[in-house]
């Protein structure tokens, strides 16, 4: 008898969204299947899953030893976050090529359910940085007598909830900065930077609404500049090894001495980039705005105010809420973090909430639903998308943990 031959091994996921792509999160169940076809008859030992994920480091240094001798130093890390394993035909030994215990699988396409829950513990966020990665992936293996093994590994993605609706993400951030440049003997007059943003959190798309004052006394010309940057940090063997990366960036009009600019909510757009991560003991994932004046010749002068990203997007009326204290704040004096003297009165609830706002919000909020209903908006297409964008360019920071 003639054996038949695999022509194909598949696995897909039973997707928890409109968008045909397996994203999860903690305490979901990963369901799908195994799809394998053959043509003729086969003989097979067992087909297998394994289910993982984990977050792992790694990354080399070089050392000199003396004048003629150098070696490197590698740098290397793992948190396992689940481990599961399920055997869908046969049994656990593979290593027994007796005749008992063979399974016959006839011509043609064949499923095989699988399906296990990921772990109610908080998981890190898919993540693919420089010099580490958080990933998640199912392996089926077919197993046959007296041939090497069939297997395939297919990944998710696993995002864990970061909601920027809550009142530390929602808080303004705000800064103030001046600087006097010096010239041997002269003085000239300072520059002054000023700058605020309404919240701390954002989703990717969406634009921040960046308020600033630069005023230029100094008899050089200056450019006022806003940029987002990411930064990755990766920890290992008591060092760390820090990634800085350019997310966007804007530039304002160049300002010769005596001028002042003014920045009413200029809008920087976030990219497609990976949402904060903030629990995971060896990567981490953060961001910041930094408002900049460019002086040629000198140090810039510049704001750093800290971001984050997160997964689950703005409550329409807390984009409401923000507006009306966004209002507020600017009739007064915005780059103040003083509370005015006399502060006015606070809107009625009627001038606030209309009736049919008011029975939309009766209803309880329930934070996975709304990260269900992320996945089908626009937000969705931004999460997906930062996992397959070309490398950027790195800057890259060395810091040795067991200095401090």
């Amino acid at each position: 008898m003639v054996l038949g031959k695999v022509k194909s091994l598949t696995i897909s996921f039973d997707c928890l969204n409109d968008s045909n792509v397996p994203v999860y999160s903690s305490g979901d169940t990963v369901s799908g299947r195994v799809n394998l076809e053959v043509t003729g008859e086969i003989r097979v030992k067992s087909l297998k899953i394994h289910a993982r994920g984990h977050a792992k480091v790694r990354w080399t240094e070089s050392r000199n030893a003396g004048s003629n001798t150098a070696y490197t130093q590698n740098y290397t890390e793992e948190v396992e976050y689940f481990n599961h394993k399920d055997i869908l035909i046969g049994h656990e030994r593979d290593d027994d090529n007796s005749e008992e215990g063979f399974h016959t699988i006839h011509s043609g396409r064949h499923e095989y359910a699988f399906s296990f829950e990921l772990p109610q513990t908080p998981l890190a966020t898919s993540f693919e940085g420089r010099h580490g990665s958080v990933r998640y992936w199912v392996k089926a293996e077919l197993h046959r007598p007296w041939l090497l093994p069939v297997k395939l590994k297919k990944e998710f993605t696993v995002f864990e909830h970061i909601d920027i609706n809550t009142p530390s993400l929602l808080s303004p951030q705000a800064g103030t900065k001046e600087k006097t440049l010096c010239c041997w003997f002269c003085t000239s007059g300072p520059i002054s930077l000023s700058a605020k943003i309404e919240r701390k959190g954002y989703t990717p798309g969406e634009s921040i609404q960046i308020f600033a004052e630069i005023e230029n006394c100094s008899s050089r010309m200056v450019v006022p500049k806003a940029a987002i940057y990411q930064t990755q940090a990766f920890y290992a063997k008591g060092k760390m090894k820090e990634v800085k990366q350019l997310v966007a960036n804007l530039r304002g009009e160049s300002l010769s001495s005596g001028k002042t600019e003014t920045w009413n909510g200029k809008l920087l757009k976030i990219p497609p980039v990976s949402p904060s991560i903030l629990d995971c003991s060896i990567i981490r994932v953060e961001y910041s705005l930094m408002v900049y004046v460019d002086i040629p010749g000198a140090m810039d002068l510049f704001l750093n105010l800290p971001l984050v990203i997160g997964t689950i997007p703005l409550h329409p009326f807390g984009s409401r809420t923000s507006s009306v204290s966004s209002q507020c704040s600017m009739n007064m004096n915005w780059l103040s973090l003083s509370l005015p003297e006399r502060p006015e009165a606070p809107p009625s609830y009627a001038e606030v909430v209309t009736e049919e706002q008011r029975r939309n919000n009766l209803a309880p909020v329930n934070a996975c639903d709304d990260f269900e209903r992320a996945l089908q908006g626009p937000l969705f297409a931004y999460i997906q998308e930062f996992r397959f964008l070309p490398p950027p360019l790195y800057s890259e920071v060395n810091n040795d943990l067991t200095s401090c």
